[in-house]
């Protein structure tokens, strides 16, 4: 099975519509950040470096410091599918910082999306 084409995107193209999305529900770029970064362990940064560098997805979470050990605890539905049972690892890193984003734009607050 070819590769999903989300997992070749820089990550660049795909970050200002996280803040976009966060944006238009008066959360800020800090929080977005502050969420990516729980999820993935990069610093600001080393978030900014891989933004820089257009990094595609698939090395921006090979290449993250340490994913949380409570990403597990993510769960819900992101574009009608189950976070929590999607199989293939990096579609999930995927749908986890996409589960989170939607959690900040729908005004959840940080301590319940950082679990």
């Amino acid at each position: 099975m070819p590769a999903h084409r989300i997992f070749g995107t820089a990550f660049a193209k795909v970050y200002p519509m996280y803040v976009q999305k966060a944006a238009r529900k008066n959360r800020s770029k800090e929080e977005v950040d502050q969420i990516i970064c729980w999820l993935t362990g990069y610093d600001q940064a080393g978030l900014q470096r891989q933004i820089e560098q257009e990094t595609d997805f698939e090395a921006f979470f090979a290449q993250a410091p340490a994913m949380h050990p409570n990403a597990a605890l993510i769960k819900g539905l992101v574009c009608g599918v189950r976070v929590e049972e999607v199989e293939n690892p990096l579609m999930r890193k995927i749908r986890y910082l996409d589960k989170l984003i939607d959690e900040l734009a729908k005004g959840k607050a940080m301590a319940k999306i950082l679990r």
